[in-house]
């Protein structure tokens, strides 16, 4: 093992010496923005944006402060609740052999997040060298010492990324405590247990994930002064981003190499789900844990905080009147708190009906019990926001009406985030008519009219999806126009992003719906590894020591039904969290616009389609994404590649009962090598991508934000849930129609490994890298506005051109220096 993570980090060095060749104009570079130490426009540099005093407005008769004090209880309640739960979880019976099995998932989740640990840091270098940059020379805080200013910044970007990285390393603690108890509890042939327990599982991961944010965010609105909590703001969402973009696009390759290795092995092979004689197997748990674990939970995270950053940077920049910026920033936090209350109630109260409703149940609809529980907690919000908003906001800036109707804005988010799941269900769900006539199609045509009907159901998907959240995000408009005119500038762009804030209202549990797919599909798993069944006298163990009369096979059918819920409801959980980061992208462009544009008292002429640049860079967008999502594509295909390599050569199917340790190390090492491979590519053809679009034109800049956010939302859209529709046609083979092993089985096998870095790569990975490229790009077009001022915009283009040329040559290696090299190649 130690061998093996020296070797992953000397491959991570072995990248950066292709750095070396830009060494020369990186000093180069360095030393010409050193010398161009003007600040920043004051009109909306970050450096310049100050908090006011929230004691200065009182809030059900304490000030500000003191009420947003008692949302540390509320954090520290979010907390406990999650580490109650993780308790009960952990202390839940399970067999030996299963346990063993999980603890091994879990010991190797270990070893790739320790080595995605190292590479986050590495990474990070690259983020710290353009804050140093900025908020050093060209853009220090007025009146405070550059170090200090620098440390603290620093910290707290180093706080964002780690804060990502520690929930993700929790949610994966909880489930592979989980997914032994669910396969465990399946033996008692009762549906109800193991559709609770990953509930259980994924409600203590929202929790916790909530919470943490939300803590962070407190520390820095409460007890950092006021003209620091700024940049802090920033550096944090901006390591938020990182973590999450990192750990998405690294997690994302990482389990769809594993899953692909894995799963073309029953058709090789013909043998049987998660045969413990495959390699592939452990892998494939790990980077269901690794993937639909780590990413989701870290992209949570951040989708949280950096929506909460984009609003406050609205408020500072947009409203002018400071009580009015004080109610809104503390409205504002007691919606966020608003979540955790909402989302534990509604637990609670579905848990009940559920119980009622199915506990001795011996059949039950397995989705039933999650799409309750999102109405549910989605209608508890919704009266929640009102109340609160009434009780927060009665009056603001003289008008005694917009409580309501900024309650109204939010709630079209928190019903998109109840809607929004529904719709996806209608293509991806085992009852879903696209998903049945995938398997129709299959059944004559084979894989290849199968595929296609997956795509047909993505891109309806992305056509419906689409019209409904234009549909809230207008009604958010139309509000808007009453009277918030007289409060800020642009108020659209603020109900806009009040809108992506409302997809959150339901923040726990839509990260609990989505963790439960990464339990259910490890249960599966870990009943097959643990070989359970071939121990001599089990039966009479399990009735002696457990008091249970086991049904094997019930058990299994029990296991693979919940996998169909849990594969519908991490589909569910992407759009939600992509839209998020669309709607919300737009309130931190304005930023940057209020930024270019003085306030909007300049420049706006160049927003338009007849200014040149601006047009060019929408154009430029729709590149980037094309190249992102074939890029993580590629790195899963050369990667599947070379585990399908492996595991064909040391497959043993007659001589031993499951693979050895060593073999499935080894495929866990392969695909641990080209998820670093991919990532790095990928990461670094970003950084220095957004660094020279910024550095071309500004407004060229803003122009390929827009439509990085606009190409991929459809692209993240349609690709997620064509993945989706093929996964469930796939399950609905296995389950409902009982032909495993079959031609029929193989063409949706070959159908869900298409679908594979669809819905777990390529499309998940675009929400965290269209926000990082956002909240990177406040810093690295002011560095680019500050550099043209100073030097001339000459200095600036050969920058661009220089950028662009690091940036291009990563785009070329993301496919010739990971392509698949054969006799045809």
């Amino acid at each position: 093992m130690r061998t093996w993570l020296t070797n992953a980090w000397s491959q991570c060095l072995n990248f950066t010496n292709h750095l070396r060749f830009t060494k020369a104009g990186a000093a180069a570079a360095f030393a010409l923005l050193a010398a161009a130490s003007a600040r920043a426009d004051e009109a909306g540099g970050e450096a310049n944006l100050k908090l006011p005093d929230l004691s200065s407005v009182s809030f059900l008769g304490m000030d500000g402060h003191k009420l947003l004090l008692f949302g540390i209880l509320f954090c520290l309640f979010g907390l406990a609740f999650g580490l109650v739960i993780y308790t009960r979880l952990k202390n839940l019976p399970v067999h030996k052999s299963m346990r063993e099995i999980s603890e091994l998932i879990y010991e190797t989740c270990k070893t790739y997040l320790v080595t995605q640990g190292k590479f986050l840091l590495l990474l990070w270098v690259f983020i710290a060298i353009v804050i140093v940059m900025y908020f050093g020379w060209l853009a220090p805080i007025p009146g405070k010492p550059v170090s200090t200013a620098l440390l603290i910044i620093l910290a707290f970007s180093l706080l964002g990324m780690g804060g990502s990285y520690a929930v993700a390393w929790f949610g994966i603690r909880v489930n592979t405590f989980a997914n032994s108890r669910t396969a465990f509890a399946g033996l008692r042939g009762k549906p109800f247990p193991i559709n609770q327990i990953p509930l259980r599982a994924g409600m203590s991961v929202g929790m916790m994930l909530i919470s943490v944010e939300l803590l962070m965010m407190l520390i820095i609105l409460l007890f950092i002064p006021g003209d620091y909590a700024g940049p802090c703001f920033i550096g944090f969402a901006i390591g938020e981003s990182l973590g999450a973009a990192a750990l998405r696009i690294a997690g994302g390759i990482f389990t769809k190499i594993a899953d692909i290795g894995s799963d073309l092995m029953k058709i090789v092979f013909k043998i049987k789900e998660d045969d413990a004689r495959n390699p592939g197997v452990i892998a494939d748990c790990t980077g269901d844990n690794a993937g639909d674990s780590v990413g989701p939970t870290a992209d949570g995270f951040e989708t949280y905080g950096v929506t909460g950053v984009a609003l406050i940077t609205f408020i500072l920049l947009a409203v002018k009147n400071p009580t009015v910026q004080v109610q809104l920033l503390v409205w504002i936090f007691v919606m966020r708190i608003i979540m955790l209350v909402a989302s534990a109630a509604a637990y609670f109260i579905n848990g009940f009906i559920a119980k009622a409703k199915y506990g001795n149940a011996d059949d039950m609809n397995f989705e039933a019990p999650l799409t309750s529980l999102v109405w549910i907690t989605s209608f508890v919000s919704i009266a929640l926001t009102y109340l609160a908003s009434w009780l927060i906001i009665p009056e603001l800036g003289g008008d005694t009406t917009q409580w309501w109707k900024l309650g109204t804005i939010i709630t079209c988010g928190t019903l998109a985030g109840a809607i929004i799941p529904e719709l996806v269900k209608v293509f991806t769900s085992v009852d879903s008519r696209h998903t049945k006539e995938i398997v129709t199609s299959a059944q004559e045509g084979g894989p290849s009219l199968g595929i296609l009907s997956g795509f047909v159901a993505g891109n309806f998907s992305a056509y419906y999806l689409g019209l409904s959240m234009v549909a809230l995000m207008s009604i958010g408009y139309l509000v808007s126009q009453a009277g918030l005119h007289s409060l800020m500038v642009a108020e659209p762009v603020f109900a806009f992003g009040l809108v992506a804030f409302g997809f959150l209202g339901m923040g726990p549990v839509t990260i609990a719906v989505d963790s439960y797919g990464p339990v259910t599909d490890n249960a599966q798993s870990v009943f097959e590894l643990s070989l359970i069944e071939q121990i001599p006298g089990i039966k009479q163990e399990l009735k002696k020591d457990f008091n249970m009369d086991v049904n094997f096979e019930r058990a299994k059918h029990l296991l693979e039904a919940n996998d169909g819920a849990g594969n519908t409801f991490k589909a569910t959980a992407k759009p939600v969290l992509i839209g998020t980061a669309v709607v919300g992208a737009t309130t931190m462009i304005f930023s940057i616009i209020m930024a270019l544009t003085n306030g909007l008292a300049a420049n706006v002429d160049k927003l338009s389609l007849l200014h040149a640049p601006f047009v060019l860079g929408l154009i430029t967008g729709g590149a980037v994404i094309y190249w992102f999502t074939g890029a993580s594509t590629q790195a899963v295909t050369t990667g599947a590649y070379r585990a399908v390599e492996f595991i064909k050569a040391n497959i043993k199917l007659e001589s031993a009962a499951a693979a050895s340790i060593a073999d499935s190390k080894k495929v866990v090492e392969i695909c641990t090598k080209y998820a670093q491979k991919g990532m790095l590519n990928i990461f670094i053809a970003v950084f220095f991508a957004t660094l020279a679009f910024a550095f071309v034109e500004p407004f060229f800049f803003i122009g390929y934000l827009m439509s990085i956010a606009t190409f991929g939302l459809y692209q993240a859209i349609f690709m997620a849930n064509a993945g989706g529709a093929w996964d469930n046609a796939k399950k609905i083979v296995e389950v409902e129609l009982k032909q495993k092993g079959t031609p029929l089985h193989d063409a949706t096998v070959i159908g869900d490994t298409v679908g594979d870095p669809f819905k777990d790569t390529s499309s998940v990975a675009l929400n965290p890298i269209i926000k990082f490229t956002t909240l990177f790009g406040l810093l690295a077009v002011e560095l680019a506005v500050s550099l043209t001022a100073s030097q001339g915009s000459g200095l600036a283009h050969i920058l661009a051109a220089g950028f662009f040329v690091v940036s291009f040559f990563f785009v070329y290696r993301s496919f010739y220096g990971m392509r698949i090299k054969g006799e045809a190649a």
